[in-house]
């Protein structure tokens, strides 16, 4: 599973035909917009990754009632991934009110998640599951919890056994792209 994220769209680079689009709603200023984006790549299977508890820039929030309108009219949506995903509970509104059709993906970015992984997949039902994992912010969260940051590769090392023993696609980050014409610094921060 390869995904790509529309930030590369901004630089032109063309996106091929048999990958993922993920949208990643923090970088989608209003509904309109996302409407937009999903015109212009209906030929791809979709991404959606919605922000939720994020409180770095940007930070565009929308409410799932606003967005389940969109997800049912746009069969090009597979995925849907929930930030900050640490126990069953944080999951259960996604999974009432969701088309059955759409892969839930939990973000896991805590040592809570990777503790609760268990329970956290146990909600949901799709014969795929799959999780993302967010490295900087595991990263981050050992370091608030004051746990020695030796316990980043042990909590790596768990959650992608858990995965292997399970059948779990696990999505990791490979690398990011950098440019010096990024110059909308209003996209950072409203």
């Amino acid at each position: 599973m390869l995904i790509i994220s529309q930030n590369l769209t901004n630089y032109g680079i063309p996106i091929p035909d048999d990958v993922i689009f993920r949208i990643n709603l923090a970088w989608v200023n209003s509904l309109d917009e996302l409407k937009d984006i999903l015109k212009k790549h209906h030929d791809h299977r979709i991404f959606l990754d919605l922000p939720v508890g994020r409180i770095k820039p940007p930070n565009n929030k929308y409410t799932l009632e606003e967005l389940v309108p969109i997800i049912q009219a746009h069969n090009e949506i597979r995925y849907f991934a929930i930030s900050n995903v640490e126990s069953r509970s944080d999951l259960e509104e996604f999974v009432r009110l969701l088309p059955r059709n759409i892969i839930i993906v939990p973000k896991i970015e805590s040592p809570t998640a990777i503790t609760n992984i268990g329970d956290i997949v146990s909600i949901l039902n799709e014969q795929e599951i799959v999780v993302m994992l967010d490295h900087d912010d595991l990263f981050s969260a050992i370091i608030k919890r004051n746990e020695p940051t030796t316990k980043f590769k042990e909590y790596i090392t768990g959650l992608v056994d858990f995965c292997q023993k399970n059948n779990i696609t696990l999505l990791r980050t490979v690398g990011v792209i950098f440019s010096d014409a990024e110059k909308r610094v209003t996209e950072y921060m409203k």
